[in-house]
């Protein structure tokens, strides 16, 4: 299980591939693990919204951590599980099933479309640490239309087995107004503000960009770790055009179209309604690529 102290540093939430049938393919996710895994990384995230996780079925969730654990082999990493839903008793269910395949966290996203009260929320919360799997709340207003309020936040990451928090808003303003408090650690996991949140105290960084130049977001973090926040800018800024590209059209379409043009998947196919990306964003993104390898070398 994962403990709130061992939340830090570059967790990668992992993509689905699937063949040109929309199957999932197997032998493309232990090739692009494989790749992945050759970086220090500080764990995986499966199922979550770079898994295209609203049309992955259970049984997939499953092949995919058992292919997983087949390519850590003897690696101790932690792997965290999204298993939030709008559905309190859904949500409980999958993270009880999470736990019986081996997930160490899993990540509860802010119930969405129903919009619930502040106070259901907190049950939601509550009800789902209960069954026993450490939780990192999921906080993502542009995805389940809900803001939630400091104080809620506070409330939820106050709950015991909540472990810590994904924070995936578009400014630092939630981060700075927790830190005053002594609260639970904050992963950034909106991109673009990773060394702005490492800055401001984020003790990481749940990266869907870290998927590719994976070494390079790893250096970000261990310069700020060190203090030394100067360097770990200049670094960041080399990366921040890619990351600007990567979310120009919806996550994760844009990634998967990089891994398929560098050959570590073999097809970029999303399922429906996610769509392939447009061909000026697939020129963009090579130009991107290609520029940050030279300034790399």
């Amino acid at each position: 299980m994962l403990s709130q102290q061992e939340l830090h540093g570059v967790y990668v939430p992992v993509i689905t591939p699937f063949t040109q049938d929309y199957e999932l393919d197997l032998p493309s996710y232990h090739r692009y693990l494989k790749n992945l895994l050759s970086c220090d990384i500080q764990g995986l995230v499966i199922n979550g919204t770079t898994g295209e996780a609203p049309t992955v079925a259970w049984k997939e969730v499953v092949q995919i951590v058992e292919e997983t654990r087949r390519s850590l082999d003897e690696r101790r990493l932690p792997l965290i599980i999204g298993t939030g839903t709008n559905d309190t008793v859904s949500s409980m269910k999958r993270t009880e099933l999470a736990g019986q395949i081996g997930a160490d966290a899993v990540l509860v996203v802010t119930p969405y479309y129903s919009r619930p009260s502040i106070d259901g929320i907190l049950h939601h919360f509550r009800r789902v640490a209960e069954i026993g799997i450490p939780v990192i709340l999921y906080e993502v207003p542009s995805r389940t239309g809900i803001r939630l309020p400091v104080d809620a936040i506070r409330r939820i990451m106050e709950i015991p087995g909540v472990i810590g928090m994904k924070d995936s808003t578009a400014s630092t303003e939630l981060l700075r107004s927790l830190s005053p408090y002594d609260t639970k650690p904050v992963l950034c996991g909106n991109d673009a503000l990773f060394y702005e949140m490492l800055v401001h105290g984020a003790s990481g960084g749940i990266l869907a960009s870290a998927n590719m130049n994976t070494e390079d977001f790893l250096q970000v973090f261990r310069l700020a770790a060190q203090g030394n926040f100067f360097c770990s800018e200049v670094e960041f800024n080399k990366l921040f055009p890619y990351i600007q590209k990567l979310f120009e059209e919806s996550n994760p379409a844009p990634l998967k179209w990089l891994l398929a043009n560098q050959g570590i998947i073999s097809s970029d196919s999303l399922r429906l309604p996610m769509g392939p990306i447009t061909d000026e964003l697939k020129q963009s993104l090579a130009h991107e690529i290609h520029n940050l390898k030279k300034t790399v070398l």
